[in-house]
Formats: structure tokens, sequence, C-alpha cells
């Protein structure tokens, strides 16, 4: 879907700093509120809410008080800037810490909740970091879907315009809050109409395979292990398609007219050098971790340099899987991705608490690796689409120092809150997954399954180019969501046989408007 949603800057606002007193002032407020509410939803009710919608909103409303200093952010890119901070506040509280540090509340392992802590900090601000370095590379070009950004941007310029625009969404948040109300996919739908179509068929049928393979077949794929096999499979071929496309050399130099359409702001060499360092930062952090939490103590030299390396593998493996699967289709499997890598940590033979480490330190790298590129994308589009690049630099750069400090934030919120929290019985389900399969173990026939459904996992992957088809499809098989398949499928096929001009910003409302009534409805049920 060809994207015409820029809004061209006004040049004499094109060196905003985000760290003006009252963005940071406000933004902290916003955030920590943002931190404080998505915790207490991802702990009640088991899923985070739509920070990007929730941050839009916020700043938008900011947007409309015309009195005083307030009046400032009546301009983009400071509502950009506020869109962010909440957005990463409320992702690393809930998606992140509370999910890791959860881990160990349920094990009862007080004494690794600060270096668990002091862990997400880390992985949280590298995947912050590595995103805004490698954001607009042939890897992860700012041109492709990433559908939450664009859904924010449509937003953020609608309120500011008003008009047709303004109409438009305002008839999608009020489909979409009807649409959430009787149960309907109209998040899921809207999606479909920004995001690639290749990836979202290939997620909806996996989605539907998933619902309905019992009920048509008497075959519950749930209680089998081909969806994380397909996973692994198709995960490793899409992280070698990955490397591929940042490593290969061309055959001959480009001209510069072939530079100017293959080149993004950020290059192969640059993007290479990223990962690599990445890589070694994680490492740093995995080792900082096994010391604090003494786990270096219940290894071998040997199984603790393995489990340092895993760690720093898996870590870099789930962001760039993460990110993927978020670019094309505005899902990120992160969890189903942690968990094939914990459960490779199981079989390596890595003690229990160590495990439970690694599984901690891998879930705090995608979320926000995820929520960061959404928000980026949103800049993007604001700023005009890299047309003027030393000012999309700028813009890029200040998000990403924003963003950071967000985190920082909700990962703070949630370390001083977990004990509280838990003892009211808040605690994300996902983590009691994460608990009972590291506490279970497993076999030998575990592996076999694993390998045997990799093969058509890395098939798929590989037919399907930089589409993830593979990756998307796994990850419709990993999620109990049949409603959400019937509605992609439909969403695509009327797509492919009317278009999406009809959709145009509708799509966004949509996607705003389910995600304003799962964020209000979840905190209704929280608070009364």
């Amino acid at each position: 879907m060809e994207d015409n949603r820029a809004n061209t800057p006004d040049k004499a606002t094109a060196r905003i700093k985000a760290f003006e007193a009252n963005t940071v002032i406000i933004g902290t407020i916003l955030a920590l509120l943002s931190a404080v509410i998505c915790i207490q939803i991802i702990g009640e009710v088991g899923v985070s809410a739509n920070t990007s919608i929730l941050g839009a909103i916020f700043a938008m409303m900011l947007g409309k008080l015309s009195f005083g200093k307030l009046r400032q952010f009546k301009n983009l890119e400071r509502q950009n800037y506020i869109q962010t901070i909440v957005s990463a506040a409320g992702f690393s509280a809930s998606n992140c810490a509370f999910i890791a540090i959860g881990i160990f509340l349920i094990m009862g392992e007080e004494k690794a909740i600060f270096p668990m802590a002091a862990g997400c900090l880390v992985g949280t601000g590298v995947s912050v970091v590595v995103v805004g370095l490698i954001y607009d590379s042939k890897i992860f070009p700012a041109s492709n879907a990433w559908p939450p950004g664009v859904a924010t941007a449509d937003i953020l310029v609608a309120g500011d315009e008003g008009g047709d625009k303004a109409k438009r969404v305002i008839q999608g948040v009020i489909a979409g809050i009807i649409g959430s109300f009787f149960k309907l996919p109209v998040g899921a739908v809207g999606i479909v109409f920004i995001a690639s179509l290749p990836s979202m068929a290939a997620l909806g049928i996996g989605l539907l395979i998933r619902g309905y393979a019992g009920k048509l077949f008497n075959f519950d794929i749930a209680a089998t292990n081909i969806p994380q096999g397909f996973m692994i499979g198709a995960g490793v071929v899409a992280l070698i398609q990955s490397i591929i496309i940042i490593v290969k050399s061309r055959s001959k130099n480009p001209s510069k007219a072939e530079e100017s359409l293959i080149s993004c702001t950020v290059s192969d060499k640059s993007a290479k050098r990223t990962i690599i360092i990445s890589f070694g930062v994680h490492a740093a952090g995995a080792i900082i971790l096994g010391i604090m939490a003494g786990i270096i103590t219940d290894m071998s030299a040997g199984m603790f340099i393995a489990w340092v390396l895993w760690t720093a593998f898996s870590s870099v493996a789930s962001m760039m899987l993460v990110g993927m699967a978020a670019m094309h289709s505005g899902w990120f499997p992160a969890f189903a991705i942690t968990t094939i890598f914990m459960t490779f940590g199981v079989i390596a033979g890595f003690p229990v608490l160590a495990t439970s480490l690694l599984t901690g330190y891998i879930c705090s790298v995608g979320p926000c690796f995820a929520d960061m590129g959404y928000d980026l994308k949103t800049g993007w589009l604001i700023r005009g689409k890299g047309a003027d690049v030393a000012y999309e630099l700028h813009g890029r750069k200040e998000q990403v120092k924003i963003e950071l400090y967000g985190a920082i934030l909700g990962v703070l919120v949630l370390l001083f809150s977990a004990k509280l929290m838990y003892s009211q019985g808040l605690v994300p389900p996902v983590s009691r997954v994460f608990v009972s399969t590291i506490e279970a173990g497993t076999n030998s026939s575990i592996v076999k399954e694993l390998l045997i459904w990799a093969i058509p996992g890395v098939i798929l992957q590989f037919a399907g180019g930089s589409k993830m088809l593979g990756v998307l499809f796994a990850t419709g098989l990993l999620i109990d969501n049949p409603i959400y398949g019937i509605g992609v499928v439909i969403a695509v096929v009327i797509r492919l046989v009317v278009g999406d001009e009809f959709m145009n910003i509708r799509d966004a409302g949509l996607i705003a408007g389910d995600g304003l009534f799962g964020f209000f409805s979840a905190l209704f049920k929280v608070f009364l």
C-alpha cells in the first residue's frame, strides 16, 4: 500500500529538542501514569494496552490546549515526543520488566529481583538504542509498513489538520469502539489495510489453523510443539536472510541515481557494526547479571560461558525477529520467541535460576524494540518521510533519547511496585507459563518434534523471502485467537477485491478505537 500520509514539517521548528523543560515535565508525569496503569492491566487482565495509541491521544489533547506555554504542544514534533515517552514507559513496565521480574516473584527468588531489574534496564536500553541506529537500513526500512506507527501518525496529523482527515479518523474510532464492544477484531482489520498483504495473509491462516484444527479435524495443535518447531525453522532462515541483506557486497559500485533508489539513511556497514556491537553489549550485560544473581557459582566455567553466549545470541536474535514481524504486520511475537530460546536453555541443562534469568533478559529486549520502531515510523511520517535527511536524523535521535528515558522510568516504576502488585495477586499470566515450563524440564522426544516441524518453517520462510511469511504463519500458530484470524483473512480478501482507498485514515481510526476500548475496559476491570 503506497503511503501518502506525510505531513510536511515547518522548517522553523525543524530542530526541536526532546528534553525541553515542559516536554520533560509533562512527559514524565504522563509516562509514570502510563507505567502504573499498564502494570495494573497486564497483571489483572493478562494483556497490555496499546501504548502508542494511548500516547497519541494524550499528545493530541495537549495540542488542543492553547493557553500559556502549553501552546508549544500544538507542534507535531513535540506531540510525537510525548507519545514516544508515554508508549516507552508503558511497554517497558508491563511487557518487559513485569513479565521478567514476575518470574522470580512466582518462584519466591526475591534475591534475583534487583539483578533482573538491572538486566531489564540493560536489555530495554540496548534494544532502544539498536533500533534507533539501524532504523531505515535495508533490513528495517522506514518505508516499510510498521502499521501501529502509521496509525499513530494519522491520529496526530488528523488532530492537527482537522477537516476530512479528522472526520475519517472519527468514523474509524467510532466503528472501532462499537466493533470492540461486540468483540469483533476491528483492530486487526485496520492493520490489514496498512500492513503487507502476504504477511497478513500468512498470519491470518496461521491463526485459523490454530483456532479451528481441533474443531474441524479433532487435532489439538496447542498440545503439540508444532508451532514452536515451525517458528524455530522460520526464525533461523529469517536470521540468515537478515545477515545476507546486511553483509552481501554488490557486484558493482552503484551510480548516484541507483544509490538514491536503494539506499536508506543507515548504511549496510553501519547496521552490521551496530548488530555486532549489540552482541557484545548483551554478553557484557549477561555477565553482570550472572554475577549479581550469583549463578556463576552454580555452573562450571564452561557452562557459564555457554550461558552468556546463548543469552547474548538469543537477545540479538529476538530483537531481529520481533522487529521484522512488527515491521511487516504490527504483531510482535516476543513471548513466543522467548519461549523458544528458553526451551533450548532448558535442553542445554542450565540450572533453573540461570534459565529463568536468561528468559527474563530475552523477554525484555523484543517489546521495546518493536515499540521504538512504531514510534520512529510515526516520527518519520510527520517529519515528511525523510525528505529532509538532516531533519529526519535529528528527530530520530531525539526520539531515541526520550524513548530511552521513558523505558528507564517504566522499569524503575515496576521495580519499586513489583512486590506490592504481587501481594495483591497481580502478576502477568505469561510469567507463570515461563515458570512452569522451566521447572518441568524437557526430554529428547520434544527436541525431535521441534526439529521435524522446523523443516516446513524453513521452507515457507525461504519461499516468502523478505515478507516474513514463515515467522508470521508460526506466530499465528502460537496465538489462540481464531476470531482475529477470521477478521484478518476477510480483510485481506476485501483489500484484494475492492482496494484500500476507502479505508485510508479510517484504518487508523479502527486501530485507535479498538485500542481505546480495550484500554478503558481493562481499566474498568482493574479498578471496579
